[in-house]
């Protein structure tokens, strides 16, 4: 899985990190959540689902802004029961759009060498691009799972959503959760 698309698994390869992006109540909270939203976490879970059944290594990614209207009593900010992330899967809170704004993310990354990541969850518009652009530049591989992506409001356009894949596909791989399934089988035959 390198930028470029290529999604094709070789038995001698290791899965790629499932990289789950900013999975909090928020993103479907009354008001925010659409068919998009709904399609796109289900997505997330099936593949959720599938590198925990085999025990692949999954990440999370939480943005954790401090701005003036957050409130550390809501709810909002927790996770979505279902990707409520579990032992053994690793966990970086980051304050900025990027994910590498985690010194521990940021660390992580640069210590494993030829890392495939799969990036899924919402917050296309924010942390995935941002994390995507910055790892690209540090030479990591992604891959955005376009299907399993979503922006942070239900009032953006699809046209909106496209042009962010379309930004994120010039650093990284641009894949539909179909692909990465038959991939991971492939892994598993």
């Amino acid at each position: 899985m390198i930028a470029g698309g290529d999604m094709k698994a070789r038995r001698h390869e290791d899965p790629p990190i499932l990289v789950c992006a900013d999975l909090q109540n928020v993103y479907l909270a009354e008001g925010r959540i659409d068919d998009d939203a709904r399609a796109v976490s289900t997505r997330c879970l099936a593949l959720l689902s599938l590198w925990r059944d085999n025990l692949w290594p999954v990440l999370h990614l939480k943005r954790i802004a401090q701005a003036a209207w957050f409130n550390p009593a809501s709810d909002l900010t927790d996770w979505i029961a279902e990707f409520r992330p579990r032992p053994g899967e690793m966990v970086f809170e980051h304050p900025l759009p990027s994910a590498y704004s985690s010194t521990r993310f940021a660390e992580y990354m640069s210590t494993m060498k030829n890392i495939r990541c799969a990036v899924t969850g919402f917050s296309l518009d924010e942390t995935v691009l941002a994390t995507v652009v910055e790892g690209f530049h540090r030479g990591h591989r992604y891959q955005v799972i376009a299907d399993a992506v979503a922006c942070g409001r239900a009032d953006i356009a699809d046209a909106y959503k496209l042009s962010m894949i379309r930004a994120a596909g010039n650093f990284a791989g641009v894949a539909d959760s179909g692909d990465l399934i038959e991939a991971a089988a492939a892994l598993t035959a």
